[in-house]
């Protein structure tokens, strides 16, 4: 053999030798690359799930909130209800009591000071707002 063909020949034999190591250098920085890949997907996956658990947490205490400023609008409005009731009985009860002062007033003949009573319903502008309920929502 002709030296040329020794370092062809030698030449040859390295060639596999380095492209095996090459390949072995790229399949390792491949499984790197793969792996940090995987740990960036994971992180981002346990981040969303952080995420819905707080936004989980966060609905949770609006829907508490709702539902007490629900109830405390339904006890108000019951209150409100029985002032509107009494407020006609006791209207009611001064138009029957000025009747009967008018009839003594005009038995006896005597000037009384009655007083006119305000009717409530010829002035709704100063009626307090319809109730509009507060509807409760789910999520």
């Amino acid at each position: 053999m002709t030296a040329r063909n020794q370092n062809q020949n030698s030449g040859s034999d390295e060639d596999p030798q380095v492209m095996d190591q090459r390949k072995q250098r790229r399949m390792l920085s491949n499984r790197e690359s793969a792996r940090r890949s995987r740990m960036r997907k994971q992180k981002h996956l346990d981040d969303l799930i952080n995420q819905a658990t707080q936004l989980k947490a966060e609905n949770s205490q609006i829907m508490t909130r709702v539902n007490i400023a629900t109830q405390h609008y339904a006890a108000i409005e019951s209150e409100n209800t029985i002032l509107r009731t009494q407020v006609m009985e006791l209207t009611e009860r001064l138009q029957s009591l000025n009747s009967v002062l008018h009839l003594m007033e005009e038995v006896s003949g005597m000037a009384m000071d009655i007083p006119e009573i305000p009717d409530p319903l010829l002035r709704p502008w100063q009626l307090p707002c319809p109730s509009q309920p507060i509807m409760n929502f789910q999520c």
